[in-house]
Formats: C-alpha cells, sequence, structure tokens
C-alpha cells in the first residue's frame, strides 16, 4: 500500500466512514453530497468512480463483492491502520529513525505524549 491521490483519498473517506460496503453508484451519490462537497468538488460520472475503485483494488485498499450486481466495495483495512502503514514506509526511508523519531515526538502535544507512554506501557507489559 501507498499513498493515495485525490480522489482516491475522497473515496477511501466515505469507505472508512461507511459500515456496509457501496456500490460505485453509492460511492457517487456520497461524493455528490452537498455535505461531503467542497468548492471544487463537481460530480462525478459513476465510470470515473468505477476507475478509481479498480485502482484502488489493484492498490490493496478495496475489496470488491463480485458475487452480486452492482459490485459491492469495501475497505480492506481502517483508516488508522493505513495511517500507521503509511508511518512504517516513511520511518524506513530515512536514514536516521531515531532523529526522525526524535523530532516527531518533539511536536506531539501533551495529550498525545501521554497516549504514546500509555501504549509504550501497555507494548511492554503484554511482552514476555
Amino acid at each position: 500500500m501507498g499513498s493515495l491521490g485525490v480522489l482516491e483519498r475522497l473515496i477511501m473517506d466515505v469507505l472508512w466512514n461507511t459500515p456496509e460496503p457501496l456500490s460505485a453508484t453509492e460511492l457517487r451519490d456520497c461524493l455528490a453530497d452537498p455535505v461531503r462537497a467542497t468548492e471544487n468538488s463537481k460530480t462525478l460520472a459513476t465510470t470515473t468512480v468505477l476507475t478509481v475503485l479498480s485502482r484502488l483494488e489493484t492498490k490493496g485498499f478495496v475489496a470488491r463483492d463480485r458475487s452480486i450486481r452492482p459490485h459491492l466495495y469495501s475497505a480492506v483495512t481502517t483508516r488508522a491502520e493505513h495511517t500507521a502503514q503509511l508511518m512504517h514506509q516513511v520511518l524506513g526511508s530515512v536514514p536516521d529513525r531515531q532523529e526522525a523519531l526524535a523530532r516527531f515526538i518533539g511536536n506531539v502535544t501533551p495529550e498525545e505524549a501521554d497516549t504514546l507512554r500509555d501504549l509504550l506501557g501497555a507494548l511492554h507489559s503484554t511482552r514476555p
């Protein structure tokens, strides 16, 4: 998995926020919803949504249920899992991982620092 383009991100946001699988038409309608629309958005063709879904399926972001028509699409991972994968990908690309982590930690809020401490403490308490 890698990064997402603008339209891919919009589609994934809908899939991540919707508990049930959606058809391409339902996704198009969600993207056209005025609540989700942005100033620069325009109505997408269903074929455009299908093309983007095909790319997302190839990239491993979505699963397609081919047993029914229209096909239904769902996210393969959660947004949090995707974010964690991106963080690992970025950390794996830097020569000095410790410095990158130090700079990241230096920019977190006190609440985020508390969360990190709690998560690390829980991780260490479960290891043998």
